[in-house]
C-alpha cells in the first residue's frame, strides 16, 4: 500500500524577504528592449506580482514602481495589514502606502509617477475596459504594454520560496496518506460507497488540518472512465473495485503551492490495457524527471516524456503538455511543453506530469514537482508511486 514520505513539517524555514526585488524589476524595464519606448515606471496590477515585489497579500491593490520610488495603493480594509506585511517583508522603508478610494489611489499613483514619461502596464492582467481609465489617470504620460517583467523574475525561486513549496508538498503528502484508507476500503468493497466528490472533500479537509491555507487548485479525483478526462471534476460517481483513480491535488503554504498527481488502481494491480498504460506512464515520468537539470531546454523534457509514450503506440493519447512552473500561482513560467525554449536554471520549480488517456477505458497521469539544482533536480513531492490500493 502506498505511504507518504513526510519530513520537516515542524522544521523552521528560511525567512521570506522581498528586499532587493524592486531593484531587480527596475533593472528589467531599464535595460530591456522596448520598441514602443522604454518605460520610466511600471504599474503592477496582478496580485501575485504585487505580493512577490512587496509582501502585500490583499486582494485589492496596485503597485507603482518608478526609478526611485514605489507606492502601494489599496483601500481601508487593508490599512493595518499593508503596513504590517511590508514591514515583515523587509520593504517598509522602500514602499510608500496610500489608503483610499479609487480616485484617491489613482491621484496618488499619478503624483508618484512624477517626471516619468512612459508607464508600463501589465498587458496580460489589465482588461481592455480598464486601459482608458488608466490612460486618463496618467495623462499626459504614455502607457505601453509590457509582458512578463515580474513573472520572468519569479521563475527562479530563492531558498525561502523553495522551503515554503516543500512545506506545501509535505502537507499534501501527509494528507493523502491520512485518507488513503478510504480508497483501500472502496477497492475492497468495504464501508459506505465512496464518491469522487467525497474523496476530494476528505483530501482537501486533511490538507487544511495538516497546515495548508487552502488547496492549491480545485482537486481532481477522476475514477473509472472519468479518469480518461485529463481535467475531470469530481462528481457523484462511486469508486468501485478495479477502477483507476486519478488524484491531482496540491496544498498552499504561505502563498506557495505544490502540485502532485498519483493514479491508483482500486483492489489490486491493473489488468489488460490499463496495466500497460500504468507501466508506460511510469516509465515516461521517470525519464522526464531524470532529464530535468540546469541548462536543459524545457521543451526537451517534454520530448523525452513524449517519446516513451509514442514508442508504446499512444502518442495521440498524451494530449497535454508535460508540465509547468509552480510558485505563487499553480501555473506560471516556464512552460514544459512542446516547443518551449525556456532554459531551466537552479531554483526553477517545474512539474513533470505525462499521461495517457483511453476513452471508455481509463487514464493514468503521474506528476511530481521538482526544483532544479546545480547538479540536477530534487523532488518536492515524494508520495509513493505504488499503484494498487
Amino acid at each position: 500500500m502506498p505511504r507518504s514520505v513526510v519530513t520537516g513539517l515542524d522544521e523552521a524555514m528560511p525567512p521570506l524577504s522581498v528586499r532587493g526585488r524592486l531593484d531587480r524589476a527596475r533593472a528589467v524595464f531599464r535595460n530591456g528592449e522596448w520598441p514602443e519606448g522604454r518605460p520610466d515606471a511600471l504599474l503592477v496590477t496582478e496580485v501575485a506580482n504585487i505580493r512577490w515585489l512587496s509582501g502585500f497579500t490583499g486582494s485589492s491593490g496596485v503597485l507603482l514602481v518608478t526609478e526611485d520610488r514605489a507606492l502601494l495603493t489599496t483601500d481601508g480594509r487593508y490599512r493595518t495589514q499593508a503596513a504590517e506585511q511590508l514591514a515583515d517583508a523587509g520593504v517598509g522603508d522602500e514602499v510608500e502606502i496610500c489608503i483610499g478610494g479609487v480616485t484617491a489611489q489613482r491621484e496618488a499613483l499619478a503624483e508618484v509617477a512624477g517626471a516619468a514619461s512612459i508607464v508600463g502596464l501589465e498587458a496580460s492582467h489589465v482588461q481592455w475596459s480598464a486601459v482608458q481609465p488608466w490612460e486618463a489617470a496618467f495623462e499626459p504620460r504614455r502607457l505601453v504594454a509590457t509582458q512578463g517583467i515580474v513573472e520572468g523574475l519569479r521563475t527562479v525561486k530563492d531558498a525561502g520560496e523553495v522551503a515554503r513549496m516543500e512545506r506545501a508538498a509535505d502537507i499534501a503528502d501527509a494528507a493523502l496518506g491520512s485518507v488513503l484508507h478510504l480508497l483501500t476500503d472502496a477497492g475492497a468493497g468495504r464501508g459506505e460507497p465512496l464518491t469522487e466528490s467525497r474523496f476530494a472533500a476528505e483530501l482537501d479537509h486533511a490538507m487544511r488540518l495538516a497546515g495548508a491555507e487552502e488547496s492549491a487548485f480545485e482537486t481532481i479525483v477522476a475514477s473509472g472512465e472519468n479518469s480518461a478526462k485529463p481535467h475531470a471534476r469530481p462528481g457523484r460517481r462511486i469508486l468501485r473495485p478495479g477502477d483507476p483513480v486519478v488524484v491531482d491535488f496540491g496544498a498552499t503554504f504561505e502563498g506557495y503551492r505544490s502540485d502532485m498527481t498519483r493514479t491508483f488502481c482500486l483492489g489490486g494491480e491493473p489488468a489488460g490495457d490499463l496495466a500497460a498504460v500504468f507501466a508506460v506512464v511510469l516509465a515516461s515520468q521517470a525519464a522526464g524527471v531524470a532529464s530535468v537539470g540546469p541548462g536543459v531546454v524545457a521543451g526537451d523534457v517534454d520530448t523525452v516524456c513524449r517519446d516513451v509514450i509514442a514508442a508504446a503506440g499512444w502518442a495521440e493519447r498524451f494530449e497535454h503538455g508535460t508540465g509547468h512552473g509552480v510558485g505563487l500561482d499553480i501555473h506560471e513560467a516556464p512552460s514544459v511543453g512542446s516547443g518551449s525554449t525556456a532554459i531551466l536554471e537552479p531554483g526553477t520549480v517545474v512539474t513533470v506530469e505525462p499521461g495517457v488517456y483511453l476513452p471508455a477505458v481509463g487514464g493514468v497521469r503521474i506528476e511530481d514537482t521538482l526544483v532544479v539544482t546545480e547538479a540536477g533536480s530534487r523532488p518536492l513531492t515524494r508520495f509513493s508511486k505504488e499503484v494498487a490500493v
